[in-house]
């Protein structure tokens, strides 16, 4: 089904966005609890998602928003399916060598998105964060405090010291991040945990993804991470 574009007017709640479609306004789904506030401004274009379902509440869901010339994806959930499909296309060179490719590892009281085991019976957990913020030319993460995401990390690092391989993926689904830096002035804890992750052994990789109208792939090119503190730059780059 084609999107249907349309025109960003307000969010209610972190769930639901009113947009104009055709001069009506109309109520869309938003896939994505972060606040995105640097995203979706007034008159922003906006693709929607009919659904066919006439028992939904919202007739559309909100996938696309444009910004700074590109397309940003706004389905959090679909970071998960970009990142497992491309391991399993052997594009992300780091979790080559795989025979066995699962999704949502359940592991004491978490389920960690991706799990990966090679014909030697070695493991490997991936935990995947999208990422839409980006500040002066830097991706960040998280655009609101996250005690789940924490609560991943020390779970990645629980594993990493009882012998598994662990990565924490951050996928930027907003073409303009180069560069990745965890958000200190945002959540702080979750930019210590991801430190203490880092430093105990968990790896991070980063990577983006191209977004268009007709399909969303992954870039086969990691870049570059600082974990540092950096607060010269605060002001969102629009």
């Amino acid at each position: 089904m084609d999107y249907v574009k349309g025109i960003f007017i307000s969010r209610p709640n972190r769930f639901i966005a009113e947009v104009e479609v055709d001069g009506k306004l109309e109520i869309a789904h938003v896939p994505n609890t972060g606040r995105c506030k640097e995203l979706l401004v007034d008159d922003a274009v906006v693709w929607l998602k009919p659904s066919d379902n006439p028992n939904r509440k919202t007739k559309f869901s909100l996938h696309f928003v444009e910004n700074k010339g590109v397309l940003v994806s706004l389905y959090s959930q679909q970071a998960n399916t970009i990142v497992y499909d491309a391991i399993v296309d052997d594009k992300i060179k780091e979790l080559s060598g795989y025979c066995i490719h699962q999704r949502e590892k359940t592991v004491d009281n978490s389920r960690i998105d991706i799990y990966l085991e090679n014909s030697s019976g070695d493991s490997c957990f991936v935990e995947v964060k999208g990422v839409t913020l980006i500040v002066n030319g830097e991706a960040r993460f998280p655009d609101a405090p996250t005690e789940r995401g924490a609560k991943h990390l020390k779970e990645l690092i629980k594993l990493k010291k009882e012998g598994n391989r662990c990565c924490v993926f951050f996928l930027i689904q907003h073409p303009a991040g180069k560069f990745f830096r965890p958000n200190w002035e945002n959540d702080s804890n979750f930019s210590k945990t991801l430190n203490e992750a880092f430093e105990a052994g968990v790896e991070i990789l980063v990577y983006r993804c191209d977004n268009r109208l007709d399909g969303v792939d992954l870039i086969p090119e990691s870049l570059d991470f600082d974990l540092g503190k950096d607060f010269s730059d605060s002001v969102i780059d629009d």
